[in-house]
């Protein structure tokens, strides 16, 4: 071999010495900036950029100290993300700035002699069967005036960017200004017998077997065509409990309604007039909603939720894109970047958010809301909601957050108690991850937790 080549080789081998030693374990808490556009301590952005669970998709973090507001870590924090669920951290914003604080508006209605007219505000818990409220029954059944329903504009039953055909689903349940029983069906069955018990009852003439040998390649218990509501039931060894969406009309909610308050309701057209009072039915608390809304991800109460956001802002129709622009335009002003914001639940494939904004978003939720109610609203590590299995400590909860799943995408983002006591915001964004999500969900458990464990 040359001299001259023996020199270049000997010259090779000592920078690599050097470099091995300048990232040796003694310099491990040093920073490290535009290494895969990762932002902070080495020893966290080799976690996630040589990871071979996180190698095949597009991976986004963010990470901030709550009290100082310093940044972390950041991981293509600017790039823009599918958020999916996590889009509703967006609707409690809306909600808590526009929304009254204590309850929610149940519906609205107007006495004209005889007469009372009353129309929806959005609010999702008349008869739901998770959140239920009667109040707005009550005050129905009550009533000495003859009751006329009005139906007030409304956004479409489906959202923009959602799935067309998962309208079959208990998590894609249509939209309406007067939603009864959460708009689904339920069914409790027992092995064994043909039928399930169906509740409400309204529905059980509508519900029947299918037929022997009918095949069901994605594993149904409930199949409802796309334009009846009529609910055909496959058979199975195991008893099951399961929601189906139902088919809303104005016509089908006075029959619910009849059917449940066992008196007349008339319809009319849609007109408030300028002599008229307008009054407002209060309801449920809001954090009862809330709660319920970012525990399990609920994706029809989420979109409730700008429904009524919309209902404080006029008399003439529920409009959840008079919201989004609204609160664009008023409140979201500052944030890192603009949200692409098209839904109240995050179905919709057409949201886009960045982590460093969703971790902005949670600096200012901190900052305007109580931190024991704040961290009670969301799911908590090992105790509820859809992190009930993961992030356990027999000590206590050490991770809240809203975590938000489309196929091919898996996020959470949410608030993280280290060891040393520091409370963090973090964004976990994965998105077009091929296959199961598994891995990915047990390799963001290793990676927070090792943030838990050293920050």
């Amino acid at each position: 071999m040359p001299r001259r080549f023996r020199s270049l080789l000997l010259l090779l081998l000592l920078a690599v010495a050097q470099t091995g030693a300048a990232h040796g374990p003694g310099d491990d808490e040093a920073p490290e900036t535009n290494v895969l556009r990762g932002r902070g301590p080495r020893w966290l952005n080799r976690l996630l950029t040589e990871s071979a669970v996180l190698r095949q998709h597009h991976v986004g973090m963010s990470l901030t100290d709550v009290a100082t507001g310093e940044k972390l870590y950041e991981l293509n924090a600017d790039r823009y993300f599918t958020p999916a669920s996590t889009m509703k951290l967006f609707s409690l914003y809306a909600a808590l700035k526009l929304l009254p604080p204590d309850s929610l508006p149940a519906l609205r209605y107007v006495v004209r002699g005889d007469s009372l007219i009353f129309w929806g505000t959005g609010d999702p818990t008349l008869l739901h069967g998770d959140v239920p409220s009667r109040r707005a029954l009550d005050f129905l059944r009550t009533r000495p005036q003859q009751l006329f329903y009005t139906d007030i504009p409304c956004v479409p039953a489906f959202g923009p960017g959602w799935g067309w055909d998962d309208y079959n689903y208990y998590y894609q349940p249509e939209r309406g200004a007067f939603p009864v029983y959460g708009h689904t069906v339920r069914f409790y069955a027992t092995a064994g017998q043909a039928l399930p018990r169906v509740h409400p009852r309204f529905f059980k003439d509508a519900t029947r077997p299918v037929p022997a040998g009918t095949p069901n390649p994605a594993q149904d218990h409930v199949r409802r065509p796309l334009l009846e509501n009529q609910f055909w039931v496959y058979p199975s060894p195991k008893n099951w409990v399961d929601e189906t969406p139902f088919r809303t009309s104005p016509a089908l909610l006075r029959q619910l309604l009849q059917d449940t308050l066992r008196r007349p309701v008339g319809q009319v057209p849609f007109r408030v007039r300028p002599q008229d009072s307008v009054r407002t039915l209060r309801g449920l608390p809001v954090d009862s909603l809330y709660r319920r809304m970012l525990r399990v991800s609920d994706n029809f109460l989420a979109e409730q939720v700008l429904l009524l956001c919309s209902s404080q802002l006029g008399l003439d129709s529920l409009d959840t894109g008079r919201v989004i622009r609204l609160m664009q335009r008023q409140h979201l002003q500052g944030l890192p970047d603009a949200p692409q914001w098209a839904d109240g639940s995050g179905l919709s494939r057409l949201n886009l958010v960045t982590p460093r904004t969703l971790t902005a978003l949670l600096l200012r939720l901190h900052q305007e809301v109580p931190e024991p109610r704040l961290l009670d609203l969301l799911a908590a590590g090992g105790r509820q909601g859809s992190l009930r299995r993961r992030y356990r400590d027999p000590a206590g909860p050490w991770l809240w957050g809203k975590t938000g799943t489309l196929t091919n995408n898996h996020n959470l983002c949410g608030y993280l108690r280290t060891r040393s006591g520091r409370l963090l915001a973090f964004t976990f964004m994965n998105n077009n991850l091929p296959g199961d999500d598994t891995a990915v969900r047990n390799e963001m458990e290793r990676i927070l937790g090792e943030v838990r464990r050293r920050l």
